[in-house]
């Protein structure tokens, strides 16, 4: 991939965190696609957000570099099987969290162990899979204010990892190198765990800091 801003699509671009990461990465001048399962509701909310187009899901996935996945666990294997002639030796960034109401404060992984590692067996080993963003708040995300909450990267691949950690710090976070795809079990079963202390401590979007490196 060339040092230039790689196009970006977001699956599911019209729920809550596309729509704030969308937000983001246009105003830090990425050209971004938003993807629905109705092409008409995409197109709406891109008309919205002065997005480079909307469109369905599959369309969205073949027209960018970089393909972001943004939607519920309930609809995951679905969506991946819709757009997976699109996206092969593409980068795919997985924001999967595996919910399962109505106990989404229980920590409760799929077979597979997590949700990215379910997704590049489902897109098979064409699909350059990378996962993060599961711990930020989509809400502070859409306010556009500074969001004190790191970003853990995972993906067998150093090089891609740095194309997920650069969207991060485009977005306003800082990210960081977290290891490989399995790892991502970590962050995902973490989500969990946040959504329960928002809950005992009446906060809205709690987050993580990883302490010891150096802003910067």
């Amino acid at each position: 991939m060339s040092n230039a801003k790689p196009t970006l699509a977001i699956i599911g671009g019209t729920g809550d965190l596309g729509t704030g990461l969308a937000m983001r990465w246009i105003a830090a001048g990425y050209t971004v696609t938003i993807g629905s399962r109705t092409a008409e509701k995409a197109a709406e909310a891109a008309t919205k957000l002065n997005a480079a187009r909307g469109c369905s899901n599959a369309d969205a996935a073949a027209a960018a570099e970089v393909v972001v996945i943004t939607v519920p666990f309930a609809s995951h294997a679905a969506i991946l099987d819709e757009i997976r002639p699109a996206v092969a030796g593409k980068i795919v960034v997985d924001t999967t969290v595996p919910l399962m109401p109505p106990k989404v404060a229980r920590v409760q992984l799929p077979p597979e162990d997590s949700a990215a590692v379910a997704t590049q067996k489902r897109l098979g080993e064409g699909a350059r899979v990378v996962s993060g963003f599961h711990n930020v708040a989509a809400l502070k995300l859409q306010k556009g204010e500074p969001i004190d909450c790191d970003v853990l990267v995972f993906g067998d691949s150093a090089e891609d990892r740095g194309v997920v950690v650069a969207l991060a710090e485009a977005a306003g976070l800082r990210g960081l190198h977290a290891g490989p795809l399995a790892n991502s079990a970590a962050a995902e079963a973490l989500t969990s765990v946040l959504i329960g202390i928002n809950r005992n401590y009446k906060v809205d979007g709690a987050g993580i800091r990883i302490t010891g490196i150096a802003k910067g």
